[in-house]
């Protein structure tokens, strides 16, 4: 593999799975130069096309010779074929070449009638050759100016131009023909062109002195108005793009034109917050002012009696004036029988329901209204072209959305005949026509690229019913989908930042540094487990040992010797995890700015495969297939791309977006691997694999759910669902046959049996049911009462947040939203394994003075005493007011003092975690807190507010209060 740019040339091998690089080497047999093109030929020889115009030509990795002048500038093109090698360059040439690279003929393309030619006056750049193919007879030939021209060898000298199109700049102007099939178009390139929607086909064009920022056509089809970007507007002559008049009363761009229906005005709209009137019939003459908005005129429409016109502005205001004077109308009274002569405008109530949540102003460039079938298409910032009823009023709209412009999309207009829809990319500079299909004719299809009748239509996954039958959104998942795992620094990228701090100290890294000690640590325990933003992430390995995560680590627990192991792959927090379908590999996802996916042994501990590549900022869901072979993985990114993989080749098979709300789960069809579902806020979506992409389907079930969790149920078409209102909807195929309430509150997990199912919620329940859900055979609750003797800690509280739960070895296992993991037996005691503390961070820690203890406190408002021996349980636990954020025991080992976030602490007793002794002085968090060795007082330190205050205790503070000594 080769590899080009300035000023160097690399040569790749394979070596393993990995690339090793090697540098061309130049000698002193040609320039070091910037390579702008690469031909490969036999025997190691490769030809590479140079911004000086020159070819080089190399064995191996060493520049063997040059071909000087090959061009009369820089070679952006090169191709090889059987007949030999065609190069084109910066000079508008496309030369053709033999085998061994002598000349065989030239073409030059400046000659040719056709194209956009630039090359006039003092904006003279030429044509310039980006792109050639030579197959044959025949050359393709392709341009900086967006041009394709088609070359027949033998007759060279008449290349056909195929396809053409805008360039330079951006595209903003756009205008429909009132009467026929033709489309006018305008740029920042100065050229205005005329298309026929009928032929595909560039019929005129005409270059103006000025980038063109929007156009109309007058309502006879005689006048074309185009507005400048110097604040300028010139009028043509349709029939021979001939100039009328040319006006320029403002100074700042001119954003908006329309032609009155009765044909008599022009209405102007600027950047300079006006709108300028003109009379047509008085040579365009200006007649009125529209001087009432605060911003720039972004859109116009006029009634149609021509009497009334409405604007849009910069600043989100519309507003209302009589015509022709200016005159602002605030009376909307008066308004209410106004008839509109079109719909453009982005505000109103007409139009309420185009704009999603969070959109600013500025998101929707263009809207465009067809009366005749009550429907509407909308341009946006984020390339989509949208459909929707007319009139769209209420939040919330459901609409389609149709994808293929890369940028944002400027303008979009309905053709005369509302046949078609013309939609212009401004920074891809291209002009699309769609076709228009009524609702009669196709109830799945309303819109799509013509010609083409089988391009699939895409349901957006934002377009859900009214916001009004959104229901309310439970505590937790609300609290969830509010989490952001975004960094200003990601462990990854540590190793550049200790490289910065190496270097910015340099001067003083001259003293010998000392030796590493010989000592080291071992990780031993970890007491946690992370549930509370997580889900169905526990399971049972092929030994029966328990695999799951917390921080970076994923662990396997040895429930009978209550030891554990580690996989420390991850270098940050681990999201989520899925078990192989033999219970001896796991799946583990992480946060990052280039997220991973670690598939390990859970025997050895070893990796099987890094995925890595393809997701941003984190992974939150994964899957394997039932035969293991496949795996697919949710990212964190704005679409939640889901990535279908072979895991163990490490290759990407298929990748979608997702959903721009959170997803919660994927899951793959058991039965058909190319099949799989996502489910999370406000969707269910039912996908399968189709070449190397995904297609999604919502599932059709009326008023709109968040989905918590989901699992395929005894056959393919079989899904079952748990929502955040408690209730389980089961599936067929995409449409909801019948919901059953299950649980108070959210179905935060869902595991299938063989003849089952069984659910846990956030009312602390678990569930076993039936395979049809008509019942419920049995119920558990997680209590403290029934906790078994041989439980390793203490319940939080009663009935917490189930979070997950699978089965294995005859027993349910079960973790909860408070970081607990239990053991439920199907006889009924509960036993209580792992335990750690929940959402927030962790800071205050203090070891007992004596004893193998310690103490935790944290942000999830809890204060934990911790044991250090082999049986590494939670001896006491007490709920604060307030998150905490140091502690300390008495030197006695009798006493724990706690600095709170509120700026509050206190001194209980270590024994009990009772009270002894509180003090609120300050008002921001308490930093750190610390005993005198004497034990007489005790200092804390405000890290907010820079002080320092000591404290006077009697000899025991478990007996007395303590006095304020001193304050620094």
């Amino acid at each position: 593999m080769l590899q080009c740019g300035c000023g160097a040339l690399l040569f790749w091998s394979l070596c393993g799975n990995a690339l090793t690089p090697k540098r061309g080497v130049f000698g002193k047999t040609g320039d070091l130069q910037t390579i702008l093109c690469l031909a490969c030929a036999k025997d190691e020889v490769t030809y590479s096309g140079a911004l000086n115009g020159d070819i080089y030509v190399w064995k191996g990795i060493n520049l063997m010779r040059t071909i000087q002048g090959a061009h009369g500038s820089g070679i952006f093109s090169m191709n090889g074929c059987e007949e030999g090698f065609a190069t084109g360059g910066r000079d508008g040439c496309v030369r053709l070449w033999d085998l061994n690279f002598k000349p065989i003929t030239v073409i030059d393309l400046r000659e040719t009638d056709q194209g956009y030619k630039v090359a006039r006056g003092e904006n003279s750049r030429g044509l310039s050759v980006r792109s050639v193919c030579w197959r044959g007879d025949h050359i393709l030939v392709g341009t900086q100016d967006s041009e394709i021209f088609e070359v027949v060898v033998h007759d060279r000298n008449k290349p056909f131009l195929i396809m053409q199109g805008h360039c330079e700049g951006e595209l903003w102007a756009l205008a429909v023909h009132p009467t026929k099939p033709l489309a006018m178009t305008g740029s920042d390139d100065r050229s205005v062109r005329i298309w026929s929607l009928i032929d595909h086909a560039l019929i005129a064009r005409c270059n103006m002195e000025e980038p063109i920022r929007c156009a109309a056509v007058s309502t006879d089809g005689i006048h074309l108005a185009l507005g400048m970007k110097d604040g300028s507007f010139t009028v043509l002559r349709v029939r021979d793009m001939t100039e009328v008049v040319h006006v320029k009363d403002r100074k700042e761009a001119i954003h908006e034109l329309k032609y009155s229906p009765d044909g008599a005005h022009l209405a102007v709209g600027s950047n300079e917050n006006t709108v300028d009137i003109y009379g047509v019939v008085q040579r365009y003459k200006k007649v009125g002012e529209c001087i009432g908005s605060r911003s720039f005129i972004t859109h116009m429409d006029w009634s149609t009696d021509s009497k009334n016109l409405q604007t849009n502005d910069g600043s989100g205001r519309r507003l209302f004036y009589r015509m022709p004077s200016g005159k602002e109308v605030t009376n909307r009274e008066e308004l209410k029988l106004v008839q509109w002569a079109s719909w453009t405008c982005v505000l109103g109530p007409e139009v309420n329901g185009i704009w999603p949540k969070y959109s600013d102003i500025n998101d929707i460039n263009s809207v465009d209204a067809n009366f005749n079938n009550q429907v509407l298409v909308t341009a946006d910032d984020y390339g989509l072209v949208k459909l929707m009823r007319y009139p769209c009023i209420r939040k919330g709209a459901k609409f389609k959305k149709y994808l293929g412009h890369s940028a944002h999309i400027t303008n979009a207009r309905w053709s005369h005949d509302y046949q078609w829809v013309i939609t212009i990319g401004g920074a891809d500079h291209s002009v699309f026509q769609w076709k228009f299909i009524p609702e009669r004719k196709s109830s799945k299809e309303a819109l799509h690229i013509a010609p083409q009748e089988t391009l699939a239509d895409s349901n957006s996954e934002e377009s859900d019913s009214d916001q009004s039958d959104v229901p309310e959104m439970d505590s937790e998942i609300e609290q969830e989908t509010q989490l952001t795992y975004r960094r200003q620094v990601y462990k990854e990228d540590l190793p550049q930042l200790k490289e910065q701090c190496r270097e910015k100290h340099r001067a003083t890294a001259m003293k010998k540094r000392e030796r590493a000690p010989g000592n080291g640590i071992k990780l031993h325990f970890i007491h946690g487990y992370r549930g509370y933003d997580c889900r169905s992430n526990l399971f049972y390995t092929q030994t029966g040992e328990i695999v799951y995560h917390v921080a970076a680590v994923g662990v396997v627990y040895n429930r009978q010797q209550n030891t554990q192991r580690f996989y420390m792959g991850h270098d940050d927090d681990i999201l989520c995890l899925a078990i192989h379908p033999l219970k001896d590999y796991v799946a583990t996802g992480q946060v990052g700015r280039d997220s991973s996916v670690h598939i390990w042994d859970t025997e050895t501990l070893k990796p099987m495969s890094v995925l890595k590549g393809f997701h941003q900022l984190g992974v939150c869901a994964l899957d394997f297939s039932a035969d293991g072979k496949r795996l697919a993985s949710v990212g964190l990114d704005d679409n939640h791309t889901i990535v279908l993989w072979d895991w163990r080749k490490g290759e990407k098979l298929s990748a979608m977006r997702g959903s721009k709300d959170k997803i919660f789960v994927i899951k793959i069809n058991p039965y058909l691997p190319d099949k799989l579902i996502t489910a999370g806020v406000k969707h269910m979506k039912f996908w399968h694999k189709v070449g190397g992409g995904l297609i999604g389907r919502k599932g059709n079930m009326g008023k709109t759910e968040t989905m918590m969790c989901a699992v395929y149920g005894w056959s393919e078409e079989m899904v079952f669902s748990g929502t955040c209102t408690g209730d389980i909807c089961i599936w067929r195929d995409m449409f909801l046959m019948k919901t059953v309430k299950a649980h108070d509150g959210p179905v935060f997990s869902m595991h299938a049996l063989e003849k089952g199912f069984v659910t846990g919620g956030k009312d602390g329940i678990v569930a076993l049911w039936d395979d049809t859900f008509e019942r419920c055979l049995k119920t558990y609750a997680i209590k403290r009462a029934v906790l078994a003797p041989g439980s390793k800690g203490l319940l939080l509280e009663d009935n917490p947040s189930i979070r997950a739960i699978s089965l294995g070895h005859g027993h349910i296992l079960v973790g909860t939203k408070n970081g607990e993991i239990l053991e439920v037996d199907k006889s009924g005691p509960i036993t209580l394994l792992v335990q750690g503390h929940m959402e927030g961070e962790v800071w205050g820690l203090a070891t007992h003075p004596h004893l193998p203890l310690c103490a935790t406190v944290s942000d999830d408002k809890t204060l934990r005493i911790w044991d250090l021996s082999p049986s590494h349980c939670m001896l006491a636990v007490r709920k604060l007011r307030k998150g905490g954020r140091c502690c300390c025991f008495s030197p006695d080992g009798k006493a724990l003092a706690v600095g709170l976030n509120d700026g509050s602490f206190l001194i209980v007793n270590a024994d009990t975690l009772e009270d002894l002794v509180s003090f609120h002085h300050r008002k921001d968090i308490i930093s750190d807190i610390r005993f005198s060795p004497e034990q007489l007082s005790l200092r804390h330190v405000g890290g907010c507010a820079e002080y320092q205050q000591v404290y006077m205790f009697s000899p025991s503070p478990c007996e007395s209060g303590g006095e304020r000594l001193l304050q620094a």
